[in-house]
């Protein structure tokens, strides 16, 4: 019997970041027992050369807490409201969010223009999608490459454009800079205030303080 794309990823994971922990997010079916399972089973891992990270929970261990990390105060109080509705339980290198929204829908959630793209309604739609492009959707080639070059991130690091790449900015080494994971989203979330639903091609003047 072929495992599911679920269990495939689980076998390529390197983890657990946090110690044994029962997990309940409040929901007896849908994506959101899922993930409960999935965090009781294994609490937190990397993937993909640490393209992708899914969080920990609890107070001990490495990279941040998932529920710490979806708390206002963490990095949403600066996306206005933009990011309150998605549980985001993991991110790639580039600091996309992986969340539930709705607590019925897999989602990634942009973080430079706060934009939403449905993958399905369980993780296992997910791990398809995550399994069909490794580099394309888990910058798996790249993690590696950056890490080979520039050093290793810590588990709480994630990378920032310094042209962010909605207004051009490339994926060339030079344009990145390593920041605490919170802190690269507190970069972007004002940003993202400006630009969420404007117009491709719309001129925005952005002062930086």
């Amino acid at each position: 019997m072929t495992d599911s794309a679920l269990e495939q990823l689980l076998g390529r994971a390197r983890g657990p970041m946090g110690p044994v922990i029962d997990v309940d997010f409040g929901s007896e079916a849908g994506p959101l027992a899922e993930l409960a399972r999935m965090i009781s089973r294994m609490n937190g891992f990397f993937l993909f050369n640490a393209g992708v990270q899914v969080f920990r929970v609890g107070e001990e261990g490495l990279g941040h807490d998932m529920i710490h990390w979806n708390s206002e105060d963490a990095w949403k109080d600066t996306y206005g409201g933009l990011a309150d509705d998605p549980f985001c339980f993991g991110q790639d290198i580039f600091g996309v969010q992986f969340a539930v929204a709705g607590g019925e829908r897999v989602v990634c959630f942009d973080p430079e223009t706060a934009e939403v793209t449905e993958l399905g309604d369980s993780l296992e739609s997910w791990a398809t999608w995550l399994l069909a492009g490794p580099d394309v959707h888990g910058a798996a080639s790249f993690a590696h490459a950056f890490q080979r070059e520039k050093g290793a991130l810590a588990p709480s690091e994630r990378l920032v454009p310094l042209r962010f790449f909605v207004g051009g900015g490339g994926y060339d080494f030079d344009n990145l800079v390593v920041k605490d994971a919170v802190t690269a989203m507190r970069i972007r979330g004002p940003v993202a205030q400006r630009i969420h639903g404007v117009p491709d091609g719309t001129t925005i003047r952005l002062h930086v303080t």
